[in-house]
């Protein structure tokens, strides 16, 4: 139960920050008047909003579930999380919040949002390939690189059967 309180405070104050109180102000700076209209690219965008939020629920609940971990870098789980969404990805949290700043800047018919979304993502790729995929490897060694091998980084693929499926 603690772990799921962690989990969600972390939820509230970063990802909380990041799709909701940012893109708020972006919009608030960059484009003052209400913009949403009901467009083929703003439903799309309304659709994207709840599959960002989805998938990254789904993978905090993973975290905390099965890794008895946080997704905060600070608290993160002791057991290797290679199920639900990760069997397909190995960045499925992140995508989720670029999904739903996409999906933001859609509904909302934002270039700030949309710039705003681009950066991040080049900072997740940067921060992943720098920080977190070492960390991954000094703490779980071989079941990560066997891991790493067999699923994408970003885009999911179609697999070959039991691939991406470490013990």
């Amino acid at each position: 139960m603690r772990i799921l309180i962690k989990t969600i405070l972390f939820t509230v104050f970063v990802p909380g920050t990041v799709t909701i109180a940012i893109p708020y102000w972006l919009l608030s700076h960059f484009q003052p008047r209400a913009p949403f209209s009901f467009g083929p690219w703003s439903l799309i965008g309304v659709v994207l909003i709840p599959t960002g939020a989805g998938a990254y629920l789904w993978c905090a609940w993973e975290f905390s579930t099965r890794g008895k971990g946080t997704p905060a870098l600070w608290d993160p789980p002791v057991v290797f999380v290679a199920t639900g969404l990760y069997r397909w990805v190995r960045n499925p949290m992140y995508l989720g919040i670029l999904l739903m700043l996409v999906g933001e800047a859609l509904a909302f018919d934002s270039l700030a949002i949309a710039v705003y979304a681009f950066l991040l993502g080049v900072g997740f790729h940067l921060f992943v390939i720098s920080i977190e995929e070492p960390l991954l490897q000094a703490r779980f060694g071989q079941l990560y690189a066997e891991y790493r091998n067999a699923v994408p980084r970003w885009l999911p693929r179609r697999r070959k059967s039991g691939a991406g499926r470490p013990q």
